[in-house]
C-alpha cells in the first residue's frame, strides 16, 4: 500500500477487518502504519493458508479480526478466534495456520 493511501486513513473511524479483502488460495496484506518504531499490517488468509515457523527480532502483537486460526508459539498450540490477541515474543519461534478464512492485525514494536 502506498504511503499516500495510508495517510488517507488518518483521523477516520475504521473497521480493520474491512480494510483487507480475502483472496482465494492466498494470503493478502495491507500495511496501515509504517514508522521506524513499529508498524501495523492487516492480513487475510484463505482457508488452509498460513505462515510457516519463523522468528522476528521484535515483539509482535496479533489480534484476530475475523475467523479462526491455530497459532504455535515456542512449541505451544493455541486456537484463536475473532477478538482474541496474542503476543509473540522477540526471537521466539512462532507460526500460524487458518482453520477457517481469517483476518488479523499484526503490530510490530521495534526496539
Amino acid at each position: 500500500m502506498a504511503k499516500e493511501n495510508r495517510t488517507e486513513l488518518r483521523g477516520k473511524v475504521l473497521r480493520l477487518a474491512d480494510l483487507v479483502a480475502y483472496q482465494d488460495g492466498t494470503v493478502a496484506s495491507r500495511m496501515i502504519i509504517n514508522k521506524p518504531v513499529g508498524s501495523i499490517t492487516l492480513f487475510s488468509f484463505d482457508e488452509d493458508e498460513g505462515l510457516s515457523e519463523h522468528t522476528a527480532p521484535y515483539d509482535a502483537v496479533v489480534t484476530i479480526l475475523d475467523g479462526e486460526c491455530e497459532v504455535w508459539v515456542a512449541g505451544e498450540t493455541h486456537q484463536m478466534k475473532e477478538g482474541e490477541t496474542i503476543v509473540f515474543p522477540a526471537n521466539v519461534p512462532h507460526a500460524l495456520s487458518a482453520i477457517t478464512r481469517f483476518k488479523m492485525s499484526l503490530t510490530m514494536i521495534r526496539e
